[in-house]
């Protein structure tokens, strides 16, 4: 059947639309109070996997039957994708903004982890595949994000570590 699958795809793809509206908002509002950009070099990498990802499952997951265990995990996953996005508020962007004399936030999922919205994106770019039996692509996307990651993760620390030391 195809409309399970493409019903899903339309749900991930108009939520990531939406999400990069949303992080465009807060960006422009971000630096119009002050705040600057850092470590923008790798940002349209990360964009070119982030869809490429997305794209390839128009492509190849079109008609496949759904697992509802990978697909219960990837809703488990929306959910904390929320509850970041929640905690962050207007502070929540795709890219490394720092407003000076914010303070580092530190409640909600960033109790548990100093990175918790990668973590859900992890997640992520392995389960929504899963969830179409697709563990190769799995497993080819979590090797890229894995990379992109660990470039993103220490621009963003070092940056962090210089704005709050």
């Amino acid at each position: 059947m195809l409309w399970p699958s493409i019903a899903l795809l339309i749900f991930v793809t108009l939520q990531r639309l939406a999400e990069l509206v949303y992080a465009r908002h807060n960006t422009k509002a971000l630096l119009a109070r002050g705040a600057r950009e850092y470590a923008a070099a790798h940002y349209p990498l990360m964009v070119a996997m982030h869809a490429t990802w997305l794209i390839g499952l128009w492509v190849f997951a079109i008609g496949r039957p759904i697992e509802p265990v990978w697909l219960s995990l990837f809703m488990i996953l929306q959910a904390l994708r929320l509850w970041v996005l929640a905690t962050l508020g207007d502070r929540w962007t795709t890219r490394i903004i720092i407003l000076p004399g914010a303070p580092l936030v530190t409640k909600g999922p960033y109790r548990l982890l100093s990175h918790p919205n990668y973590a859900v994106v992890v997640g992520e770019i392995a389960t929504l595949p899963l969830a179409f039996g697709m563990p190769i692509y799995a497993a080819i996307f979590s090797v890229l994000n894995a990379v992109i990651l660990i470039i993103r993760i220490r621009a963003e620390n070092a940056c962090l570590k210089q704005a709050f030391t």
